[in-house]
């Protein structure tokens, strides 16, 4: 089972990535040295941001520790669902851009 969910979260994070790499080709018309390096510093920059504001936003509402945070999980599951955002957020994007129009 651990197997599976590394594997879908490996398969998201590269089509995360390569959305990314996609739209920050078309955002700039000059090209980086390493889009990849930047794309995944994007990624982990915002799994990191979503991570700190839930923190915050837990310890505001005094919600306990131990109602969210299992020690038999192998990751944390509030940084894990941060990931799962930050690999959303461009599939995000592009759907509201494409609903905007």
């Amino acid at each position: 089972m651990q197997a599976l969910g590394v594997m879908l979260l490996i398969i998201g994070i590269v089509l995360s990535v390569r959305e990314r790499k996609y739209r920050m080709m078309w955002r700039s018309s000059q090209t980086t040295p390493n889009q990849l390096a930047t794309v995944l510093s994007q990624l982990v920059g915002t799994a990191g941001g979503i991570y700190l504001s839930l923190e915050l936003l837990f310890s505001f509402l005094k919600i306990p520790e131990d109602w969210w945070s299992k020690s038999e999980f192998f990751v944390e599951p509030l940084a894990a669902f941060s990931l799962l955002l930050a690999i959303l957020q461009p599939f995000g994007l592009k759907a509201w851009t494409r609903f905007r129009k």
